[in-house]
């Protein structure tokens, strides 16, 4: 995805999110991102889309074998979670006294 100007997600590291589309798909589990990557439009969702890599023999694993992580999903199938009303919920961007804050709209809470 090549633009012009660096994209904008209400989505950040270390917040609980939803998947709500894929294989995955589930509203009431929230789970932690670990990762987002904003030149591709996509984020690294803690025990979302296992997927298994092989590895080969090196100093360090000796053994090599398959190992299972996660691999990364597209931004738009996860929406935020808000812990006041238990749900997934939409974000709106504002200034209060200059900074910018995230205010879930769904129960009108600011989202540290």
């Amino acid at each position: 995805m090549s633009t012009r100007f660096k994209q904008k997600f209400n989505i950040k590291k270390g917040d609980s999110v939803v998947v709500i589309a894929g294989d995955d798909k589930d509203l009431t589990k929230p789970r932690k991102v670990l990762e987002v990557l904003v030149e591709k439009a996509r984020v690294l969702v803690e025990g979302v889309n296992i997927v298994t890599k092989h590895t080969k023999p090196t100093a360090q694993n000796t053994k090599g074998g398959r190992v299972k992580l996660e691999a990364p999903i597209a931004i738009s199938n996860v929406m935020l979670w808000d812990k006041k009303s238990g749900g997934p919920t939409k974000i709106k961007r504002s200034r209060e006294n200059g900074k910018l804050v995230r205010t879930a709209k769904k129960s009108g809470e600011v989202i540290k």
